[in-house]
């Protein structure tokens, strides 16, 4: 008799003919004993409901939900929590890989952690790396996975207004796409915002820390990212998405004098990932008139390294 708790593995899908498969394996490989794969294809029209077909009339962990027409990834993740059939979630990417013991790590992490703190207010993270279409590899270290994990406004700040505590690892954020959580906790929180086109999981994540929530991840490399540009993936949509966020979280910008910092320094990063450099040199003149001490610390604490990840990112790269 199997006692494992059922542990749902969710996928979004939308137009991945092309890499589908690929993640299918990697979930349908995780050493965990008791698991569904379950699928929502939202919208796809390149071929992609067909192998997801053909892929559950031969494996009975499979099911696949179709939306009639692309509703966006939040609605098709709400739609995976309200239909998944397990105690814990772990969301995957139609075209990301998933080491086979992804699943059983984090679900032994989450257990253990919230044995010792005494909650249920967790959501465990994957380390990993992200695969460039030049070769470039870039490592990715979870949330909490090297140091102390961040907890309630802890996170909600940072996410925020990157306001950064010395004794905690914040990783990567809290990206979706790495997650996994008891099912319930998606359910408790009333899921993902529908409204939002990108940065619905920053989104939930502010909401989970609002909550007391604990981010805690993995250390071991369990996820390998492709990176692609799919067609919400572009900087205007981010900085639209990243504007609403910040819209719904005003009055807690404001009472933290943030507000106006973070839709400036938004815009900027909006122009500069655009194409649009000397826009953003002027939009960063007007933060040093404004905030001199704070951007010249958010500056030097992220331009460095961004300058380095984006050499290696837009240029041949050979190790």
């Amino acid at each position: 008799m199997n006692t494992s708790p059922l542990i749902t593995v969710g996928i979004t899908c939308f137009n991945a003919a092309a890499t589908i498969e690929r993640a299918l394996d990697s979930s349908l490989a995780q050493d965990w004993p008791n698991l569904e794969v379950l699928i929502v294809d939202d919208g796809s029209t390149d071929g992609s409901r067909e192998i997801l077909a053909r892929r559950a009339s031969v494996d009975p962990r499979v099911r696949v939900i179709e939306h009639s027409a692309n509703r966006g990834c939040a609605n098709a993740r709400n739609t995976l929590v309200q239909a998944a059939r397990g105690e814990f979630m772990a969301f995957f990417d139609d075209d990301d890989v998933s080491r086979k013991d992804r699943v059983r790590l984090q679900h032994a992490l989450i257990i253990a952690y919230e044995r010792e703190v005494g909650t249920n207010l967790v959501a465990c993270y994957a380390s990993g790396k992200r695969v460039y279409p030049n070769g470039y590899v870039m490592p990715i270290r979870a949330v909490g996975a090297d140091g102390p994990p961040p907890v309630g406004h802890v996170m909600v700040d940072y996410l925020l207004y990157n306001r950064v505590c010395d004794d905690v690892f914040y990783g990567a954020g809290a990206p979706t796409c790495s997650m996994m959580a008891r099912t319930g906790l998606f359910r408790d929180l009333g899921g993902f915002d529908n409204a939002m086109r990108r940065q619905e999981d920053v989104d939930f994540a502010i909401r989970l820390g609002f909550k007391s929530g604990h981010f805690i991840g993995i250390p071991e490399t369990v996820l390998t990212q492709y990176a692609t540009e799919g067609r919400h993936k572009n900087a205007l949509v981010e900085f639209e998405s990243f504007m609403q966020l910040l819209d719904k979280n005003a009055d807690y910008l404001r009472a933290n004098d943030s507000y106006g910092y973070m839709r400036l320094w938004s815009e900027m990063r909006c122009h500069h990932f655009s194409g649009q450099d000397l826009r953003a040199i002027l939009v960063l003149v007007r933060l040093m008139m404004m905030y001199p001490v704070r951007t010249v610390r958010h500056f030097a604490m992220s331009a460095t390294r961004r300058f380095r990840h984006e050499r290696r990112m837009n240029t041949p790269f050979h190790g």
